[in-house]
């Protein structure tokens, strides 16, 4: 498939799924302050209430979606990049297969969707460990994501993989609450790739991703997000 996509083009528009989350917002805020982006269209299950001051934004489009009957006749999809940063935990998912629906299969529908109309460039929050063979089921679900959207056809494919993620959620999650004190105690003396990674630097990552779009495939290691 042929990119629709004139080579010299430097304003990007950008499929944004996601939005509501921790790294999700923020991708939001970088997008709609950046003058290479003219547009962001923010598929939602609601009402985007998380964004009040955004709903008039004249760069936003934030339609609302069943994720579970996604069409691809909508003209929103005619996009330059896609930033996918769905995710939920297995607290709420409450099982296994619910998990990986909303892990796996959605994020690569979006996928699917994407490149049928024609846009080259994915990025990608996946998460460090990633492994379609590993033991872990979280790690396998990423790794068979990262896996099956290798085989889409996109010209520029990133993966950028954080650890523990650090901002503010709306969600309580006491797990990483302690993950993130301890880390935030001992971070000075640990690896890079151990350390906390902001939400602000995940989201820049993928930004650049998509408005880069390096050829190939990519990973942007935590590392790199500390």
């Amino acid at each position: 498939m042929t990119s629709n996509v004139p080579e010299n083009q430097t304003h990007k528009r950008l499929l944004l799924v996601g939005a509501t989350g921790l790294v999700g917002k923020e991708v939001m805020r970088q997008a709609l302050s950046n003058p290479q982006v003219v547009s962001v269209v923010a598929p939602v299950r609601r009402q985007l209430t998380v964004y009040p001051s955004l709903n008039a934004h004249p760069k936003l489009h934030a339609p609302i979606v069943d994720f579970d009957q996604l069409s691809g006749t909508e003209d929103w999809w005619e996009v330059d990049a896609v930033i996918c940063t769905l995710g939920t935990t297995m607290r709420k998912a409450a099982s296994r297969e619910a998990f990986f629906t909303v892990d796996h299969d959605y994020p690569l529908a979006v996928a699917h969707f994407a490149r049928l109309h024609g846009t080259p460039t994915y990025a990608l929050n996946s998460a460090v460990g990633a492994d379609p063979d590993s033991r872990f089921f979280y790690n396998r679900t990423k790794g068979k994501l990262e896996h099956a959207l290798r085989g889409v056809g996109f010209e520029s494919l990133t993966f950028v993989r954080p650890g523990l993620i650090g901002g503010q959620r709306d969600e309580f999650r006491f797990g990483e609450r302690v993950a993130a004190a301890l880390l935030k105690i001992s971070g000075p003396i640990l690896p890079r790739r151990w350390r906390i990674n902001p939400a602000e630097k995940i989201a820049r990552a993928l930004l650049d991703a998509a408005l880069r779009a390096p050829q190939g495939a990519h990973i942007v290691d935590s590392a790199e997000l500390a």
